[in-house]
């Protein structure tokens, strides 16, 4: 999804902390930090620095200050990571310098599935997806969209579903979440979607935030930090365009409230940039390792 680029208003109490930005130039370590590749996504098209050159774009990524990826593109049909098999993807992140630690893929249940109660092709999908992350190695598969369902009792359906995947990545030595955008903040007969997720999913399933699409969302992150204490163990790192470029997003008070979420790895996600998207992702790359706020690791 294309991000918007309106300019809307949130405070720094909603937030539950005063904006702070850094733009400081150090010579601050490398920080433990990933980046979702949807990011640099146009990178590899025909015509681009880097149509054809998977391990190219991986070295960059890497010589840009980052030291994880979290892959976009994954085709359960074939098994394929950008083309690659699990195998081979997990070694060309690994000759990058880089480490492939989770991934964004998904299914929900369909209206048919629903509707008879048959969900074997749904975790027969499943079942490969696990197999093949297992594969690269990865540490997390991450669910990054759900359609708004039509009544409490089909979002019922779908959480139980999505409780039983976590039991599986669980039985294959991996976590499963769900990403939010805005969307999930709307009710479900009075009843917030993300909330009802939440409230009614495996204990071990976990949340990542995307903080931005969550203000979007016109919810404050940190109060579901405090609202859902340990259930975001990851988190997408956003912003209008390079992190921190816009001043809007308190991402003080959101990395000194980490504890309190539970999070564990975070990735940085950039849908538009100001100008060249290498020098885009070093500058939020910059931009993180530069503040005080960030740690040097979050993993436990």
């Amino acid at each position: 999804m294309k991000l918007k680029t309106i300019l809307f208003a949130v405070s720094a109490l909603l937030l539950g902390g005063a904006v702070a930005c850094t733009n400081a130039q150090t010579d601050a370590p490398k920080k433990d930090k990933g980046i979702q590749l949807y990011s640099v996504r146009h990178l590899l098209d025909e015509g681009q620095k880097y149509h054809d050159n998977l391990p190219g774009l991986l070295k960059s990524v890497s010589d840009n200050g980052y030291t994880h990826v979290e892959a976009a593109n994954y085709d359960n049909g074939k098994g394929l990571f950008y083309g690659l098999t699990p195998e081979e993807f997990a070694k060309a992140c690994e000759e990058a310098g880089l480490k492939a630690t989770s991934s964004h893929t998904g299914r929900s249940l369909s209206a048919d599935e629903m509707k008879s109660g048959d969900y074997s092709e749904f975790y027969k999908w499943w079942d490969k997806t696990i197999a093949d992350h297992k594969a690269a190695g990865m540490e997390y598969i991450v669910m990054p969209w759900m359609n708004v369902p039509d009544s409490l009792a089909d979002l019922k359906k779908q959480c139980e579903a999505l409780s039983e995947v976590t039991r599986r990545c669980e039985a294959q030595g991996l976590k499963f979440g769900y990403h939010n955008h805005s969307h999930e903040f709307k009710e479900v007969e009075g009843v917030k979607m993300l909330d009802y997720m939440i409230e009614n999913t495996n204990p071990e399933m976990l949340y990542e935030m995307d903080v931005y699409w969550t203000m979007y969302g016109h919810a404050a992150p940190v109060d579901y930090f405090k609202k859902y204490p340990g259930r975001f163990k990851l988190l997408h790192i956003k912003d209008l365009r390079e992190i921190g470029q816009s001043g809007m997003v308190g991402f003080d008070a959101i990395f000194n409230n980490a504890d309190t979420a539970g999070v564990e790895n975070f990735y940085v996600e950039i849908e538009e940039f100001t100008g060249d998207p290498e020098e885009g992702i070093r500058q939020s790359a910059e931009y993180l390792d530069n503040a005080p706020f960030v740690r040097e690791s979050y993993k436990k």
